[in-house]
């Protein structure tokens, strides 16, 4: 699965404003609404919410992979953010989130969200990604890293 299918520049939020986890999902979600207009923030929302609820997707070395399954949605939508403040997202090693990858998945998909989850968890392991993700300067450097990482995967 190539990354560089799934975001896009746009996705990219170099410097999230949020400072409570569903203030940072709304960030995210935002920017997937113009790839999908018929996407509704406060539904999606609701949808990342109710996930968490079965156990947060704060995965710990300041890492976040909120995620859901949308009806209406025909293609699976990343975006991304970075925190430099960090946010508390109940991460399991207690510590905040400072990357943030949001993926929503159509309903009916199973094996290309699980694909897709699974290479944005390898990719975060590499503490030298995480590392450069937090350090890049310009918004199109993030974008930059996370397709060339993709590519390498």
């Amino acid at each position: 699965m190539n990354l560089k299918q799934l975001i896009s520049p746009e996705a990219v939020i170099s410097d999230l404003k949020a400072k409570d986890k569903v203030s940072v999902l709304a960030e995210l979600v935002r920017p997937l609404l113009n790839q999908d207009p018929g996407l509704d923030k406060d539904e999606l929302v609701k949808i990342l919410l109710e996930r968490e609820k079965l156990g947060s997707t704060g995965i710990g070395d300041g890492i976040a992979i909120p995620h859901g399954k949308v009806e209406k949605l025909e293609e699976l939508l990343i975006s991304f953010g970075r925190s430099m403040e960090g946010i508390d997202f109940d991460s399991m090693d207690g510590k905040p989130a400072h990357l943030f990858f949001l993926l929503l998945a159509p309903e009916s998909s199973t094996s290309s969200h699980l694909t897709a989850l699974a290479q944005l968890s390898r990719l975060l392991k590499n503490k030298t990604f995480r590392e450069q993700l937090l350090e890049a300067e310009e918004t199109s450097d993030i974008f930059q890293l996370i397709v060339e990482a993709g590519d390498e995967d």
